[in-house]
């Protein structure tokens, strides 16, 4: 064979390996590497023209306005490390804003007669709300109802015959397929993004009840409330945070699943309030040791931690150290699908739980409450943190007879080892190492005495828990 003959079979070669590549569909490498050349040769690269096309008039745009005093910043807000909503923007520093203050997101309409989804942050404390269409019709809009726990907020326009979304099933969307988001990032309408699934059941800090879908979609400040979708067209969910160290898109985007929002609006647009199981427990994540140390062949369930007093769980003889391995008839495989499950029982229903105590399997009934709306977290003045990066401070009677308690110290301040423990500002020390707390004065001195190295058990009350949490001073 010639040279000039294997040039030519080389850049053959090197067209059909391209051929091969641009037909892949990355969900076959997240299920099993066989199945990748049989499905690159039988998929080609997505084309979301058509999307846009019978999707987009049904995305709008959401502006609110707040009533807010001139502010003078002394420097820009820094998104949190990990992850935030999305921004509205950040006014200019060191200037006085005007009055009032414009936010801007995204939102899609689910009912002809003017039903909106957006998300709750993007209308929370506004004074007024406008929703403009594709077609550049504006209306005024009412806020139906926000879930603050969820993020979700249903709006309200007068119109009839709007088009609208086609709602999906997040459970059949598999890691690796393309996804696309249409929304108004930086305030640029009807602008689509496109990626693919990078995670599903994502849990995030502070964030119990959404098991969010994680995409390498480009999700800017904006794009706050506007629709997930999969291939089909079907909305699969709302875009709601970013992890970003910058304020802009970094590779990160995080959508509420579509079935857990539709379930809110419902109640929203029913009740105007969203109704949720709870049984009053605290839990942890159950490790491998613990597992093998309770007996356990696998290591599944959520361990519970603490059991509030009086609460459901407590007369139904839940206690600290139970792992709940089934919860009304749905299995728990870890932590995090616990509270998704109670919340979705109605209070007042009679739940069997599946707990594992003292090596054998038991089971408990128990009469599930509702959750109750989150209270406002108690504030500290900032004081010097220990040995366990604890700052606290002397509880003013109107705290104590709101927590209903009669000693403790509240937590202002909370890092280093104490921050690694899971204590959080707000939350009331009320013993250590078995020893009632009564003074600032008394913790310091338990807790200076306390050589390096060596463990202190801090009782906490949390809201209506309480919870031993072991700190290491150091």
């Amino acid at each position: 064979m010639t040279r000039k003959a294997r040039v030519v079979l080389f850049g053959a070669a090197i067209v059909a390996l391209l051929a091969a590549y641009s037909r892949i569909d990355f969900s076959t490498y997240a299920q099993a590497a066989p199945a990748v050349a049989a499905t690159a040769s039988a998929r080609a690269m997505p084309d979301f023209s058509a999307l846009v096309d019978q999707e987009g008039p049904a995305v709008v745009n959401v502006t609110a306005k707040r009533a807010m005093a001139a502010v003078k910043r002394s420097a820009p807000q820094a998104l949190p490390q990990f992850p935030a909503p999305l921004p509205f923007g950040e006014p200019s520093p060191n200037r006085p804003q005007p009055m009032p203050q414009m936010a801007q997101g995204s939102g899609f309409i689910i009912k002809p007669d003017g039903y909106i989804l957006t998300n709750g942050h993007v209308v929370a404390g506004s004074d007024e709300v406008n929703v403009r269409l594709v077609d550049k019709r504006e209306f005024k809009a009412k806020v139906v109802g926000a879930d603050p726990r969820i993020d979700v907020a249903l709006l309200k326009i007068d119109a009839r015959d709007l088009p609208t979304v086609r709602i999906g099933d997040p459970n059949k969307v598999k890691v690796g397929q393309w996804v696309a988001a249409i929304g108004s990032p930086f305030g640029l309408e009807n602008t689509i993004a496109a990626g693919i699934v990078s995670a599903k059941g994502r849990a995030l800090p502070d964030e119990t009840y959404v098991p969010f879908i994680q995409t390498d979609t480009a999700v800017n400040p904006g794009s706050s409330g506007g629709p997930l979708f999969d291939l089909d067209g079907e909305v699969i969910g709302i875009n709601s945070q970013i992890y970003s160290r910058t304020g802009g898109y970094m590779g990160l985007s995080f959508a509420i699943p579509i079935d857990i929002a539709m379930d809110v609006a419902g109640q929203l647009q029913a009740q105007g309030r969203v109704t949720r199981g709870r049984i009053g427990v605290q839990i942890r994540e159950l490790s491998a040791e613990l597992a093998k140390s309770f007996g356990l062949g696998e290591t599944r369930g959520a361990l519970v931690a603490g059991v509030e007093r009086d609460g459901p769980a407590d007369k139904a003889g839940f206690k600290s150290g139970d792992v709940i391995l089934e919860f009304d008839g749905k299995a728990v495989s870890d932590s995090r699908q616990l509270p998704l499950i109670v919340a979705a029982v109605k209070p007042g229903r009679d739940a069997q739980a599946e707990v594992w105590r003292d090596g054998k399997q038991q089971t408990l009934h128990v009469t599930v409450g509702e959750l109750q709306p989150e209270k406002v977290v108690l504030r500290a003045q900032p004081q010097e943190r220990g040995p366990l990066g604890l700052a606290v401070q002397e509880l003013t009677p109107e705290q104590r007879k709101e927590l209903d308690i009669k000693g403790g110290v509240l937590v202002g301040g909370v890092d280093g080892p104490a921050a690694r423990a899971g204590i959080r500002q707000g939350d009331v020390v009320m013993a250590v190492n078995g020893e009632q707390i009564e003074s600032v004065t008394q913790f310091k001195s338990l807790v200076d005495k306390t050589p390096e190295g060596r463990p202190l058990a801090l009782l906490i009350q949390r809201g209506e828990m309480r919870l031993y949490v072991p700190v290491t001073a150091g």
